[in-house]
């Protein structure tokens, strides 16, 4: 989520300040520090994660707790919630702010620019629109089940079939987060001549390869 933000704020210079020089000469270097502090706050956010981390027995199984196990339920919730901030609400809001902005100068009328320039600016809003669409739908309800659910097991007065009915909820979101790493390339794929020349490009390639292969295979 936090490389899908500098992602947004980088289409957001581009868009909305494309005149402004300093990140175009730091360029580089930039962006490896950028990189670089990505990384130290994932990992710093994951640390504790080694503190919660912990098996049990259930039913004669041994089991792995997905968050904590169920004694240390008030322990966890605080860190819980800071990554949920963290790591989501303060990216997601950053990523609101940058398409929105983009999306407020993309929409501005300008007659003076041709047809051809309105279509690209049509698509770009398009691609704005889909793009955090599909974010909402890949992270959202995970989170939000995610939230509720370290809520309601922090809670020792509830009843057991209804912490039963949140933990599943919340881990019928799970996949949803990684359903991104998916719609990504597929959004990429049609939104992106480049992307598709290249993609065709690479296809072609391997198949010709294949054709070669199976001709002096069968000629032999």
């Amino acid at each position: 989520i936090l490389f899908l933000t500098c992602i947004s704020v980088q289409r957001y210079l581009g868009i909305c300040h494309p005149l402004a020089s300093w990140h175009k000469k730091k360029g580089k270097k930039l962006t490896w520090l950028v990189c670089a502090a990505v990384w130290f706050i994932v990992i710093a956010q994951c640390l504790p994660t080694f503190v919660f981390a912990s098996t049990g027995t259930q039913r004669n199984r041994t089991v792995c707790y997905d968050l904590s196990p169920p004694d240390r339920s008030a322990a966890y919730f605080p860190y819980g919630i800071t990554l949920t901030v963290t790591g989501f609400l303060l990216p997601f809001v950053a990523i609101l702010a940058c398409y929105c902005s983009m999306a407020r100068i993309l929409c501005q009328r300008d007659d003076l620019i041709g047809l051809a320039v309105h279509k690209r600016k049509d698509k770009a809003v398009r691609m704005i629109i889909i793009v955090v669409i599909v974010f909402s739908i890949s992270f959202f309800p995970f989170h939000l089940t995610k939230t509720i659910y370290l809520i309601v097991r922090s809670s020792p007065s509830l009843p057991c079939p209804a912490l039963q009915a949140f933990a599943i909820a919340y881990k019928c979101t799970r996949p949803f987060a990684s359903m991104n790493s998916v719609l990504d390339p597929i959004l990429f794929y049609f939104t992106q001549r480049k992307f598709r020349e290249s993609t065709r490009y690479l296809l072609d390639k391997m198949s010709s390869k294949w054709r070669n292969d199976h001709c002096i295979t069968y000629g032999s």
